[in-house]
């Protein structure tokens, strides 16, 4: 007997003796017994409402409405692209929470112990330059703090490089410095600051609503602006990719959700806390933030669409003390659990036996600076068109694969020992997998290329993730999903 199953179709290892002198265990990576899968509907909801409630939702509509969208259609693409991408978060979040495994360990069905590293790493590499773009933002968050609190600052260490004042690159590193001390604290620290940075951040966010439509007298001209596009023909070629790129906003997070998700009570409540959060708080944050750029319109004579340089314009050091720290507590939160959990496991799972999670965090904080966020988040078209949308073509492949593999061709059933064992069912490499993502990847990125596969590009991360799905079903040998299941023990709750 090695598993243990309850009721519910949650699943644990009687004796973890065999992984653990396995060379593919360690203690980050191993799955979760299910006497410490305690997290609940609350959890989830404040994890998605905390990472939601961050400087790249506020501004998201402004990047669209910049294409020529109005608040309107900013505010639908943005909406219907975190309802669809909830789709593959809920199927990926099912196998996390069945057998508390995270997500490297999960792509080890499809891809096999060694070829795992393919997804993984890809995945990583995403979340490292989100890392390093969250950082900025957060370092230019304590920059503008320090510039209110101590006169001078800006030049107090000369004028730095890059375009950049020395002062605000000691403040980037600083910020950087806070995410590496928490993943060093390990996991139920980042709960914690999930449970109360959510409604934190959320009230302050209220109340800089209410500063802004007062002291405007309205909403200013912004929710006025008809947009640029007078017929859905001219609307449709903008709103593809936008859609693609909405999507691809939490793509990551369609892949990495066990990474959360192997800590849960029940498959209900980790569904429920997601439902409830993702698609009502990214709209509701997105429209606070066109409604407050919209009056500061009136308030100050120019449109201003990022919050810190908003709060900057303030006088009173209190609240700019007040406001700089309610960014500072949106970043670290939707940094800490959207950009560095998954690829400190990641790594982690490269090299189980030298790299263990607080390795993987670090790892991933060097290689957020490398990658220069600084540059991406200088053009806002880029951001979105290039980077959103880019990326959202690899993770939609590898998110068809991990899907369909687990949902068609094993049907919900996994070997949970032979996760973690060398010369196990998933052995090695699935040559079948990488073949469906190399599939999926081609068609998405095509457009690149071969200018007469830009549409397949506009649409990158469908187009990924029904390629690979596809692919990967007709490469699946048949009988896949017949293997014999290993020997369990039913268990009912008290």
């Amino acid at each position: 007997m090695t598993e243990r199953r309850l009721p519910d179709g949650r699943v644990e290892l009687v004796s973890t003796a065999r992984v653990e002198a396995s060379p593919l265990y360690n203690h980050d990576l191993a799955p979760v017994p299910l006497s410490r899968r305690t997290w609940s509907t609350y959890n989830y909801a404040a994890l998605w409402i905390s990472m939601a409630h961050c400087i790249p939702t506020y501004m998201l509509a402004s990047g669209l409405m910049a294409s020529g969208m109005n608040w309107k259609q900013a505010l639908v693409t943005i909406v219907l692209g975190n309802t669809i991408v909830l789709v593959p978060i809920l199927l990926n979040s099912h196998p996390g929470t069945k057998y508390g495994i995270p997500f490297p360990v999960f792509a080890r069905a499809a891809y096999g112990t060694l070829g795992s590293n393919v997804p993984a790493l890809m995945r990583a590499l995403v979340a490292c330059g989100w890392f390093g773009i969250q950082t900025w933002i957060g370092g230019e968050a304590l920059h503008t703090f320090f510039t209110a609190m101590i006169p001078g600052w800006p030049a107090l260490l000369g004028p730095g490089f890059g375009g950049h004042p020395t002062t605000e690159w000691l403040s980037f590193l600083l910020f950087w410095a806070l995410n590496v001390f928490i993943i060093y604290r390990g996991m139920d620290l980042v709960r914690k600051v999930e449970n109360w940075a959510a409604p934190f951040v959320l009230v302050m966010t209220t109340i800089l609503l209410w500063w802004a439509v007062r002291n405007a007298n309205g909403l200013g001209p912004l929710l006025s602006h008809p947009g640029k596009f007078r017929s859905f023909a001219e609307f449709w070629p903008v709103f593809v990719p936008s859609l693609s790129a909405m999507i691809g906003f939490w793509a990551t997070l369609s892949l990495n959700m066990p990474d959360f998700t192997r800590f849960g009570r029940s498959q209900r409540e980790q569904m429920v806390g997601q439902v409830v959060a993702l698609p009502t708080t990214m709209a509701v944050f997105a429209a606070m933030g066109v409604m407050i750029t919209s009056a500061t319109a009136i308030i100050f004579g120019q449109v201003i669409w990022d919050p810190v340089v908003l709060v900057g314009k303030f006088t009173s050091p209190f609240i700019v003390a007040v406001s700089m720290f309610t960014v500072v507590v949106a970043t670290v939160a939707v940094n800490i659990a959207a950009n560095v959990v998954s690829p400190a496991n990641d790594f982690a799972n490269a090299f189980p036996r030298f790299i263990s999670f607080k390795t993987g965090g670090l790892i991933t904080g060097v290689l957020g600076i490398l990658i220069q966020p600084w540059k991406l988040l200088a053009d806002p078209s880029g951001y979105i068109f290039t980077w959103l949308l880019g990326y959202s073509g690899g993770l939609g492949s590898i998110a068809g694969v991990l899907i369909a593999d687990y949902w068609f061709v094993r049907g919900r059933e996994l070997r949970l020992e032979d996760l973690y064992l060398p010369g196990g069912v998933y052995r090695g490499w699935n040559i079948r997998a990488i073949a469906a993502t190399a599939i999926g990847c081609a068609l998405a990125w095509g457009g690149l290329i071969v200018p007469a596969l830009k549409p397949l590009y506009d649409f990158a991360w469908f187009v990924g993730f029904f390629a690979s799905a596809i692919a990967h079903i007709a490469l699946a040998p048949r009988g896949a999903s017949a293997a014999p299941q290993p020997a369990s023990v039913q268990t009912r709750t008290i």
